[in-house]
C-alpha cells in the first residue's frame, strides 16, 4: 500500500498539479489520500489515474531507498512530516516515477503490488478524500 501511496501521490501531481496528499491513512486492505482540491473528480478522471497508476505498477520498476543526513535530505525534499529531530531520512524512489522521504514498508519491484483501484471519492470545502485498494497484492505491503 506504501508503494501504491507514492504512485497515486505523484499520478496526482502530475495530472492535476494539486501536490502530494495533505493528509493519508495507509492499511492493509484500504487506504485513503486527501489532496487540496476544489472539486470532485470526475468519472473519466478516476478511470484515467486508475490507468496511469495500473500502467506504472505493471512497468516493473525498481524500489529503492537511500539514507540521508537531515541536513542533506531537507535541501532536497519536502519533509514536513518528518520529525526534525531525526539524524537521518530514508528516501524512497519508485524508479524513475516518484521519489520521497517514507518510513513505510515497501515492495521491491511495482510488479508486486497487485491491481490499484478506487473504491470512492469525494470533496468537502476544497479536501478531496480517495478510497483505494488493491487486488492480488502481497498482504505484506
Amino acid at each position: 500500500m506504501h508503494t501504491a501511496e507514492h504512485i497515486l501521490n505523484q499520478t496526482m501531481c502530475r495530472m492535476f498539479d494539486c501536490g502530494r496528499s495533505v493528509a493519508n491513512h495507509i492499511e492493509k486492505k484500504k487506504s485513503k489520500c486527501d489532496y487540496s482540491f476544489n472539486r470532485d473528480l470526475t468519472d473519466d478522471e478516476v478511470k484515467s489515474i486508475e490507468q496511469k497508476v495500473n500502467e506504472v505498477i505493471k512497468s516493473d520498476l525498481a524500489v529503492t531507498n537511500e539514507i540521508l543526513s537531515f541536513a542533506d535530505a531537507i535541501s532536497k525534499y519536502k519533509l514536513e512530516r518528518i520529525p526534525p529531530h531525526q539524524q537521518t531520512v530514508r528516501v524512497v524512489k519508485v524508479g524513475d516515477y516518484d521519489v520521497c522521504a517514507c518510513s513505510g514498508d515497501h515492495v521491491a519491484k511495482t510488479s508486486e503490488i497487485g491491481i490499484f483501484s478506487i473504491s470512492s471519492h469525494s470533496c468537502i470545502e476544497g479536501n478531496l478524500r480517495m478510497r483505494f485498494k488493491l487486488e492480488g497484492a502481497s498482504s505484506k505491503y
